[in-house]
Order: C-alpha cells, then structure tokens, then sequence
C-alpha cells in the first residue's frame, strides 16, 4: 500500500521499519521538529527521523496541522492509509478523512482501558495485571475510536515501563502489519462505554516517593516511572532515583517509613518494606545496588524523605 507514516519516538521505530521491509510504499514521514537535547541542548531529530533518513525517506516536520497549505500537501500524498504511533500531535478531521483506509493508531494499552499519553507508566502504576496493543481507526476523540485489533500482554511483576515500552513496540509493529494486510476485511469493533480510564502525562512532581504508602503501591510506582522520569527520594540531602524494587516479604510496620531496615537497600514503608535493586545518583549511570553500595555506602537507620 502507499502509506504516510507518523510518529516520534523510540516506540514508533520498529512500526516503521515492518512497514519498510514489508514492501509498503512509505509516501513520506511526518514527525515532531528536532529539539534541544543533550549537553549541549543542540537540535536534534526524533527517533522516528533518523530512522527515515536513515531509510531515504522524505521526512516532514510541520509544527500543526491545521494551515491549509500543510494540509494540501498532506492530501498531495495520495496515500491510501495513514500509520500513526505516538506521534505527538492532533490530526484535524480534514487529515482524518483524507485517505482511503482512514488513519490506523497504534496504541499502547487495551482500549478502553488507558486513553491517552501514558498508558504504560500508568498500566503499572495502577497495578494491571495485564496490558496490550489497540489499532484503533482513528477519529477526532482522544482514543475513542473502534478498535480494528488487539493482543494482549500479561505484567510480570519485575516488568517496568522500560522492558514493557521494548516489548510493546514490537508487538505494535507486529499488529499494525496484520491489519494493513487484511485492511479490506477487518472489521472495527466500537468501543465500549464501560472500563474508560485515562492515562493522563506523568508529572514529575508526582515521582517523589511517599513511603508511608503500602509496599507494593511504592513497589508500583518505582517500576511504572523506570526509566523516566524516576522516581526518587532525597537522602542526607542527595536526590536518588530507584530504577528497579521488589517487595519483600516482610509484613506489618517494620520500622519508621523511609529508613533503611535491611541489608543491600532495604527500605520501611507504611506497610512491609520493599528492596531497591538499580538505583541513580544524580549525574551517574545507573548501578546495581551492589556496586553502587562500594563507594556510597548507606547505613541501617538512615532515612530516606
């Protein structure tokens, strides 16, 4: 088929290699404007661009949508489906109803559950047992629109946003390519009314730890948050990041919430306790609590705030 693809980030990446190395005719790709990164917070371009340039693809990056001219030129494509995955902006119904097939949305959750900008981070946050891939054929509503396909993914309880984002991606690839494949006898299944949840941006104010919260609501959120933005608490007046926990075994109060109860980074929380495996001090790599604890030792009875 003759496709423009849309999207931005590392997620989108293998979306539109399948499409390539499946013999799809990609028109161009749209993706977000390079931006200030790094160091240096020189422009750089998204994931999705290097990967089209890498390609030889022709690359577009409109700041909206909405001009007439950048919607002339969309149209001037002659494509007869739209791919998008995490593309960052909102497609007027103008670009919604120019192709023939529609605009086909890669996303990452099991709608309904899950609509909007965050759905893995807020998938283990929230304590799902399961998650998955929608290709959804898209309309104006913020995810609302029917469902073509689905394939669901279990949690595991070491998973965090980083190892679900890896697998996910793959999965969306995988499923976007099943459905261009049978586009003309899919048939799109309405949402339901019912499970609505939206997977709102992840605010970094939220990231701070409040240990006196159960275990394995903090244990959640340590995994949900990892690898960005992290979340942290501060001790002796140093920020840390925790990248990776278990919840131990341990049950009931077992010491004042944040002070540190066990061997490695064993941590009190409102209720049990739980153990930091990965951690990140500011302007460091991340480290395996072992080899972090050689040169930055902690101490029983020290307190995380």
């Amino acid at each position: 088929m003759r496709l423009i693809f849309m999207g931005t980030p590392e997620f989108s990446v293998p979306a539109l290699d399948r499409l390539i190395n499946d013999g799809h005719e990609i028109a161009a790709v749209y993706t977000q404007p390079p931006r200030p990164s790094g160091r240096g917070k020189k422009d750089r371009p998204s994931p999705v661009h290097a990967s089209a340039v890498s390609a030889g693809l022709e690359v577009r990056h409109p700041q909206s949508l909405k001009t007439d001219e950048v919607q002339q030129n969309f149209e001037d494509l002659q494509a007869e489906a739209v791919v998008v995955a995490a593309y960052g902006l909102l497609l007027p119904q103008t670009v919604l109803d120019m192709p023939q097939y529609g605009c086909l949305n890669i996303h990452a959750s099991l709608l309904p559950r899950w609509r909007g900008a965050a759905p893995i981070h807020r998938a283990i946050i929230a304590g799902d047992k399961q998650t998955g891939i929608s290709i959804m054929q898209m309309e104006a509503g913020l995810d609302t629109g029917p469902v073509l396909s689905q394939r669901a993914l279990q949690i595991g309880l070491n998973d965090t946003t980083g190892t679900l984002h890896d697998v996910l991606s793959r999965l969306g690839a995988d499923l976007i390519a099943e459905a261009l494949a049978h586009i003309d006898i899919l048939s799109a299944t309405t949402q339901p009314n019912t499970g609505i949840c939206y997977a709102a941006k992840i605010d970094k104010a939220e990231a701070r730890i409040d240990w006196s919260e159960p275990a394995k609501v903090i244990d959640r959120k340590i995994r949900g948050l990892s690898p960005f933005p992290g979340a942290w608490s501060d001790l002796n007046e140093e920020r840390i990041k925790f990248i990776c926990s278990a919840v131990s075994r341990h049950e009931g109060t077992i010491g004042v919430a944040g002070e540190i109860v066990g061997d490695g980074l064993e941590i009190a929380c409102g209720h049990g306790s739980i153990k930091i495996t990965q951690i990140q001090r500011v302007g460091r790599s991340v480290q395996c609590i072992e080899d972090c604890l050689r040169g930055f030792p902690i101490e029983k009875g020290e307190r995380f705030v």
